[in-house]
């Protein structure tokens, strides 16, 4: 009897116990609570089913700070800036997709039949900022309904300290109010290191690298579209292979930068570097997750 009410007395500690945890940890969200009341976003979560626009937390306007807030997409065209791209006569195709996201300063003008001429969104690094400036009737008078997003480290995009990229952006606003521009929150972009450190193993700064627009673009492409299709990306084993054909860096920088040599030089940098083979690496595998399709040069996610 006695070991009976003992039994008794652990298994309704437990009950009592389990009851309390799960009521304030609920109720507070915090300390020990905090990490497992927080959701876990992953690269390959299931795309959001819910009809109607959808708010992206991850992306503040400028400068009012609200988040991003539009439909999801069906497909969506990533357009590589890329040499590959030139010859590739893919811009009407690119151009029938339903939603078009551009990186950095590629021009569409004067290349419209290899990499179309239409740009949902337009991901910026801040150091690119510079140079859409030195176009912005191009950027910013013409392109109403092209959403553009702009990353870059704290220093340069706090908006309570006044970063020097950020007070640049205010400055574009005020020329363009219609412009929709977002910054990257803090949030977001600590979540962009630890998704690189749980894919690579790596913390990004202690292994000396920087993300490349290409990360950030992919990350927003599978928040954001149900099909991906990437057009001018190569493979992660593709500059490795024996003699590949010399394209530039950009389709847009004839004859300055070879892309393999700069991939590569990245690659074995020891610091301060873009991983561009890395994270194709990692996309490859992403591609086996989500629905992810490499074209022009087209390949398999591994």
């Amino acid at each position: 009897m006695k070991t009976r009410g003992r039994l008794f007395l652990i298994l309704l500690c437990l009950l009592v116990g389990t009851a309390l945890y799960v009521l304030l940890c609920g109720q507070l969200c915090s300390g020990l609570c905090w990490h497992m009341c927080q959701p876990r976003r992953q690269p390959d979560r299931p795309w959001p089913t819910v009809p109607g626009p959808l708010r992206f937390q991850g992306y503040s306007s400028v400068p009012d700070g609200k988040p991003l807030v539009r439909s999801p997409c069906g497909c969506c065209a990533v357009v590589s800036s890329s040499g590959q791209m030139l010859g590739s006569r893919r811009g009407p195709e690119i151009d029938r997709t339903e939603c078009v996201l551009r990186m950095n300063q590629a021009p569409t003008a004067g290349y419209e039949a290899d990499v179309g001429n239409r740009s949902t969104l337009r991901v910026v690094s801040h150091t690119s900022v510079p140079l859409l400036l030195r176009n912005q009737s191009y950027f910013f008078g013409q392109s109403r309904e092209t959403v553009y997003v702009v990353w870059g480290p704290g220093k340069h995009m706090n908006r309570d300290a006044g970063g020097s990229t950020y007070r640049t952006l205010l400055k574009v606003k005020e020329m363009y109010p219609g412009l929709q521009l977002y910054t990257l929150t803090d949030h977001m972009m600590a979540y962009c290191d630890e998704v690189f450190q749980n894919e690579t193993g790596k913390n990004r700064m202690k292994s000396g690298s920087f993300l490349s627009t290409g990360w950030f673009t992919m990350i927003l492409a599978m928040e954001l579209c149900e099909r991906i299709v990437v057009y001018g990306m190569v493979s992660d084993s593709y500059c490795r292979e024996k003699s590949p054909p010399s394209v530039p860096y950009h389709y847009f920088e004839k004859g300055k930068l070879d892309e393999c040599r700069m991939y590569l030089a990245h690659e074995r940098a020891p610091r301060g570097a873009h991983r561009f083979i890395t994270e194709k690496a990692v996309f490859s595998r992403w591609a086996k997750k989500r629905d992810i399709v490499f074209t022009h040069p087209s390949w398999q996610g591994d």
